[in-house]
Formats: structure tokens, sequence, C-alpha cells
């Protein structure tokens, strides 16, 4: 488990490199998640222009202006908060013991962010000074839709992380009222909350800009597969909470190492650590697990994994463990699904991948992706942990319940698309 970039050098070379810290593996993947995406939308964009299926659309722009108070303002504000946090990791003491709990605080430092925030403004005024005319001109550009993919990504960045943040306040909304303090964090965030706010927002601007809403549905399609399956292998890396019910086939010994149980250590472990388990579940008999023995083929982290030093330094400490964070291990190992979802989306991605030329209507695509997302999410929900509603005695969870949804969109989508766009084909036709 590496919760960020110090702990991989440290476990793979054995160099400490405190600074290191700032780069948390979780943030690392999600970025990586959302360049890998970027460049998938643009090439699918680019490919849809050439074949005439999505077009230009012309903008009256003004160049050779100064850059305006505001610019600079804005870019000097923005220096300002990098400085002001970035500098304090290194002149503050205790910055790098807890560096999300530092970064939500109003510690810093001063002249670092001034520094900083100053160097972004002159860089801002150089910058426009250089293309400066001695008089301004009005000029008409066109602008494709690939070329508006990173306002795309900014606005999927932006609101899908307040969706996602939402979503999973909701989802577990005893725990917020008991605790709201706890929810101001990176961590704790519900995918399909991202999706459907960040899809909202995307579509009010492909309308604004006129980019046809069904082309570009068709081109988020694999871009999305692949981003979760990136985004997926920093929740495994860092171990974010997000993985599956307890393997009750093994336990975690007292040096972090699994190894094959019993139901009699099993319930001994449970017990060991009942405080624990009871806050989560309630009681030691709700506690969700199923017993899978690994084939000796098999490595056993793939069926039984207990995340040390998971970024929520839940479980149990390492005795010889001296940080203060990312110390602990899961009593009871569990099922790895983030690693289970980055392989299955990645195959998922590549069908995906293989069908946009094949299928030739609009919005089918996109159809197709929504019924293979809700389904893969639906099965990896059954040994995932997560909150169950009561809802006419079954037990569904926030996620099982929209990935349902998921494929019945998908389906009714499908068919609904495929009826227009065969009745417009027909059209010219009959007239």
């Amino acid at each position: 488990m590496y919760p960020n970039l110090y702990f991989l050098l440290k476990s793979w070379f054995g160099v400490e490199w405190p600074f290191l810290r700032l780069a948390n593996s979780f943030g690392f993947f999600v970025a990586i998640a959302f360049i890998g995406g970027a460049f998938v939308l643009s090439r699918e964009l680019k490919r849809k222009e050439a074949v005439g299926l999505l077009s230009p659309t012309e903008e009256m722009i003004v160049v050779g202006n100064p850059a305006t108070w505001t610019e600079l303002i804005i870019n000097f504000i923005i220096g300002f908060l990098f400085g002001y946090k970035i500098v304090g990791f290194f002149v503050l003491a205790g910055s790098f013991e807890d560096t999300q709990a530092y970064i939500l605080s109003t510690q810093g430092n001063f002249w670092g962010g001034l520094l900083l925030g100053a160097i972004l403004a002159f860089i801002k005024w150089r910058e426009r000074h250089k293309q400066q005319l001695p008089k301004p001109e009005e000029r008409k550009v066109r602008i494709y839709p690939h070329d508006r993919v990173g306002d795309m990504v900014i606005i999927a960045v932006i609101f899908g992380f307040a969706g996602a943040k939402v979503f999973h306040i909701l989802e577990n909304w005893e725990d917020f009222t008991r605790d709201p303090a706890s929810y101001l964090s990176f961590s704790g965030l519900t995918f399909y909350g991202g999706l459907i706010v960040a899809g909202i927002a995307v579509y009010r601007y492909a309308r604004k800009y006129k980019i046809g809403f069904k082309h570009l549905l068709d081109a988020f399609g694999p871009t999305m597969m692949l981003a979760y399956a990136l985004g997926r292998i920093g929740c495994q890396v860092a171990g974010d909470g997000d993985w599956g019910i307890a393997n009750s086939a093994y336990i975690s010994n007292p040096q972090g190492q699994v190894v094959l149980s019993d139901t009699t250590r099993f319930r001994e472990a449970l017990q060991a650590n009942a405080r624990e388990y009871k806050d989560q579940f309630g009681s030691l008999d709700d506690v969700p697990h199923k017993s899978v023995v690994a084939p000796s083929w098999v490595p056993t982290w793939l069926v039984a994994y207990n995340y040390p030093h998971n970024v929520l330094s839940e479980g149990v400490r390492f005795q010889d463990c001296k940080d203060q964070q990312y110390c602990s291990f899961l009593p009871v190992p569990v099922f790895p699904t983030p690693f289970y979802e980055t392989v299955t989306c990645l195959l998922l991605f590549g069908g995906l991948m293989a069908l946009r030329k094949k299928i030739l209507f609009p919005g089918g695509l996109f159809a197709v992706y929504l019924v293979m997302n809700g389904i893969e999410r639906f099965l990896v929900e059954t040994i995932r942990v997560n909150t169950k509603y009561d809802l006419f005695g079954i037990h569904p969870t926030q996620a099982e319940l929209i990935s349902l949804g998921l494929v019945i969109a998908g389906v009714i989508l499908w068919f609904y698309w495929k009826k227009l766009a065969e009745k417009k084909a027909a059209a010219p036709t009959e007239a």
C-alpha cells in the first residue's frame, strides 16, 4: 500500500523524502484518469469531426488587449494560495505528519504565498504584453468541439467532485449528522453522484456551444470507462475504504500478514476488534463476509487483502510503525473490489472502442456504456460494503439502485434513439 509517493519510494528504493507526502497516490491516479480520459475524448471528437458528425462554431474574439486587473488579481490569488500552502509544508513543523489536515487548515506561509502570487501575476502580464497590439482587433475564429475538451474536463472535475461528495453524504446521512466535520476531506466520494451531476453540467455546456449532444455522449462512453478504470487504481493503491466485504477464510496476524483461518479464528478476530466492527455494522453478527480460499495458482491478495498502510488508518496498527498516519491494516482481509473494477472496466473500455465504428446511430454507443456500467457496478456491489436501504422488504445499496436504473435507461435509450435514427433515414425516401 502506498498512500503517497513517499511510501512508494521508501518501499522500492529505501529513500525517505518527506516532501513526497504531498503527492497522494489517490490524487495522482485521479489526475492520470482525467488525462487519459481527455486524450480519448479528444481523439473521438476529432474522428467525428473528420466524418462530418460534429461541426465547429464561429466566435468573435478581441486580440491585442493588455492584461486586465481582473486577470492579474485572479492569477495572484491562485499563486498566493499555492505558495501559502506549499512553502508552509517546508517551514511549518508537523505539516508532513497529516498532509490532509494541513491542506484543509488555515496554516501556511504568508511570504511564500505573496511571492508565488506576484510571480503568477507577472507571468500573466508579460504574456498579454507580448501579444498586445497598438490597436486591439476583433477576429472571427472557428472553434471545434475537440478544442473545448479542456473546458469540459474542468467542468466535469468540479461538478463531478461536488456531486460525488453530496451523494456520499446522502448515502451516509446518519454518520454525517453525527459528525459533519469528518466529511470535510478529500475522501468519501460516490462515483454515480459525480456521474449524474457532471453529466448535467456538461449537457448545459454542450447546448450553449451547439455541440451535438448524442455524438458527444458517444465520445464520452469509452472516455468515462477508461477514466473510471484508472481512478480505481488509486482506490486500490491508497486503500480509501472502497473495498469489499470480509473474506472469512483468512485473517491478519499481528505482523500484518494474511494467513488462512477458520470460523473460530474469524470470530475471534472480530471480537478482538469489536468496537470498530460494531461502530460500522451495529453488531458482529451483521458483519458481511464470504469464505473464499484462493487456488494455489492465484495470489492470496486477489481474494483477501488487508490494505496495509491504508489512508483511512483503519484497522490495527503495525507494532513497529513510527508514523502517526498510515500505520494500520485490516484485522480481517477483504475482497479488493477496486482491483476487480480496474480489470473489468479496462476490458469494457476495449469493447466500447471496438464497437464505436460499428454502432452507427447517434447515442447508441452511450446506451451500451450505460448497460455495461450498470451491470458491472451491480455485480461488484454484491461483495462491497455499502449502506443498504430498506425498500419493500429488500435491501439494495444506493449504487445498486442507480446501476439498475442505468441498465434500464440504456436499454430504453438504445431502442428509442435507434428508432429515431431509422425514421430520420427513411424520411427523405418517403418524401
